[in-house]
């Protein structure tokens, strides 16, 4: 087998395998971005699909509330309205005795 026959086979196993791949990935709704990595892209069609988009949706919110309260408890400024707060609770105990 000469070079040239290697080459003409490497060429079109190649081309088999690139037509094979887009047809398999156009049936599975996957694209490919500039880069050609596959981008799996949402059916249109697919409720499943759109209700486990709104529900990642919403879980995304309620971490992004968790760490602003996680955050937000752990400030120097939530301590310190914790301090005049637990001050304030004092001198009503004091005033009531």
């Amino acid at each position: 087998m000469s070079f040239w026959t290697a080459a003409v086979i490497i060429v079109l196993i190649w081309g088999i395998v690139q037509i094979y791949t887009r047809r398999h990935d156009r049936d599975l709704g996957v694209t490919r971005d500039e880069d050609g990595n596959p981008v799996f892209a949402p059916s249109k069609a697919d409720p499943e699909g759109d209700e486990t988009r709104r529900e990642i949706e919403r879980l995304n919110d309620r971490i992004k509330v968790l760490e602003r309260i996680a955050t937000d408890a752990n400030s120097q400024e939530a301590q310190e309205r914790r301090r005049i707060a637990q001050e304030i609770e004092d001198l009503r105990d004091r005033q009531a005795e």
